[in-house]
């Protein structure tokens, strides 16, 4: 019965793996099977980034599995969860700072190459702005945990 409780947690964490990985498999088919030649070598410069913030996404997803099996042991208030929330919080920068320094620079050339401005725009903001919320509810989560880890202790010293 403990375990039902992440079930749906766990589940939408694979979820948003494939996707990930769905996303890199079009984008590697698209650059290299792409017949006709796009200026600036597009293909090529969205498959690296899409590569590079992968690699921190899947840890963050790891992290979270781990996260959740440390839920379902009775062990959510533990120096490892703390551990987990910190590694999730750092590929969460990571995510942000690969798609705010590359993705919107790119977005913002595609915008030129099609008449669809607002929308490429807003495509790279959602994506960048995501995992900037990701890393400061992980954040706040980590301090949260690590209180009640601070008080639980305090209490067992406690008569």
């Amino acid at each position: 019965m403990k375990r039902c409780s992440t079930v749906v947690l766990r589940c939408a964490v694979v979820f948003a793996g494939v996707a990930m990985l769905a996303i890199c498999g079009v984008i590697a088919w698209i650059a290299f099977f792409e017949n006709k030649p796009s200026p600036y070598h597009i293909e090529y410069i969205c498959l690296i980034g899409t590569y590079a913030a992968a690699i921190p996404y899947f840890i963050a997803l790891y992290q979270a599995m781990k996260l959740l099996g440390y839920i379902d042991a009775n062990c959510a208030f533990s120096k490892l969860s703390v551990k987990s929330l910190t590694i999730i919080k750092r590929c969460a920068i990571a995510v942000f700072i690969i798609t705010t320094v590359g993705g919107l620079p790119f977005f913002y050339t595609l915008v030129h190459l099609d008449d669809d401005t607002p929308g490429f725009m807003l495509i790279g903001t959602v994506i960048s702005g995501s995992s900037f919320i990701i890393a400061v509810f992980t954040s706040l989560l980590k301090r949260l945990f690590q209180d009640a880890i601070d008080v639980k202790s305090e209490n067992d010293l406690t008569i």
